[in-house]
């Protein structure tokens, strides 16, 4: 088995967490899609509420996911871009 540096290993945890946070917001926009601005006044559209909280429901129950990949995936940018430069220092100092 070879041997992988910290930043192919970082770069590989990036993809997959970049990619974890763009599953993410796909799945929240097509919930968002089903979602309606709608002020619902009449007691026969009690069933078309229902149906915007379950949706609703579906949205909240993503949006601390998406926030935990989102920030995890700007994390490990930023690590490795400091991963990055400390290399070009050190080469520099040679």
């Amino acid at each position: 088995m070879s041997e992988s540096s910290p930043f192919t290993i970082l770069l590989i945890a990036w993809a997959v967490v970049t990619a974890v946070y763009f599953a993410l917001v796909y799945v929240r926009s097509l919930f968002a899609l089903k979602e309606n601005d709608t002020l619902i006044l009449s007691a026969g559209e009690t069933k078309l509420q229902a149906e915007q909280h379950a949706v609703q429901n579906r949205i909240n129950r993503l949006t601390p996911y998406t926030r935990v990949s989102g920030w995890g995936s700007l994390g490990l940018l930023v690590v490795m871009a400091g991963l990055w430069c400390y290399d070009i220092i050190n080469e520099l100092m040679k």
